[in-house]
């Protein structure tokens, strides 16, 4: 064991590198195995046994105290508990119709928008152009090219700002993750209504294996996630979590290809490739102003 090794901020980091690519992977895999339950189940059914499986693991974590929240705690929950829905219903609704790597690229740029909006430089300007032609590049706009596909993509981008921005209102204004499992909770309640026609409607004998696949899309994308994340902040930096993160567009291509047998173009290659790299450069580049 070398000296590196054995410093103990080595080891941490270490720990926190491969437990957020170990995540990334699991989320993907999840995602992959929640699509092939979308023939029996549809997509609500999945998306719904997801947020209630994802409410249960964070309220198991850090058990909210509802009684105590005020008026100015509760309309940022409430608004980040919609989001919780709006941002997997439109990413799950993409991935049946364009397949898994393009809607997860596409639903990248969400953070990334996020990025390029608080900056004042020049460069990230530079990177917000190269990130739109990348998008072209990925999407390769036809009369023949699915554009519901690809604004149902681009709405998961969307509602994943929003869910960073209001996560910033809520953490400021909760302590810990009791505000995030409370939101949680209020997209469970929203969604359980949902489930609970889905779980009514189906032939249960015929749909065993959807509603297991759709259990293991909510521990693996949800669970995992949300218990890694707990381990990886503490031992990363923003910078290095960022560029790390920007493996999950390539996970989603390799797992969509191996479990799902999705395909890709040289072109759909090419536009991955550009969005993670601008998302990358946009992480480390030292020096950045941001707007407050």
């Amino acid at each position: 064991m070398t000296a590196e090794i054995r410093n103990p901020s080595t080891k941490h980091k270490l720990i926190g590198v491969s437990t957020l690519l170990a995540s990334a992977l699991s989320n993907q895999v999840g995602a992959a195995l929640g699509a092939l339950a979308f023939p029996v189940i549809g997509t609500l059914g999945v998306v719904s046994i997801r947020q209630l499986i994802a409410a249960g693991v964070l309220v198991g974590i850090a058990r909210p105290r509802f009684r105590t929240l005020t008026r100015a705690q509760w309309w940022p929950i409430l608004l980040l508990g919609a989001v919780f829905g709006m941002m997997n219903i439109c990413l799950y609704a993409a991935i049946d119709r364009l397949g898994l790597a393009l809607a997860v690229t596409l639903e990248f740029l969400g953070p990334l928008g996020v990025a390029l909006a608080m900056s004042r430089r020049w460069l990230d300007a530079v990177c917000g152009i190269i990130a739109l032609a990348g998008v072209v590049l990925l999407t390769d706009p036809q009369p023949s090219s699915d554009f519901t596909g690809i604004t149902l993509g681009l709405a998961a981008a969307g509602a994943w700002a929003a869910y960073i921005l209001l996560n910033r209102v809520v953490g400021a204004r909760v302590p810990g993750l009791r505000g995030t499992s409370a939101a949680a909770t209020v997209s469970a309640v929203l969604w359980t209504p949902i489930a609970l026609v889905v779980l009514v409607s189906i032939n249960w004998v015929a749909s065993v294996s959807s509603l297991l696949l759709a259990l293991a899309c909510g521990m693996l994308s949800s669970a995992v996630p949300y218990i890694a994340d707990l381990i990886t902040l503490r031992r990363l930096p923003p910078a290095l979590f960022g560029v790390l993160m920007s493996i999950n567009p390539v996970y989603a291509a390799l797992v969509g290809l191996i479990i799902l047998h999705q395909q890709l173009a040289a072109n759909e290659w090419a536009g991955i490739a550009v969005i993670v790299a601008v998302n990358a450069l946009i992480t480390v580049i030292p020096g950045r102003q941001h707007r407050r």
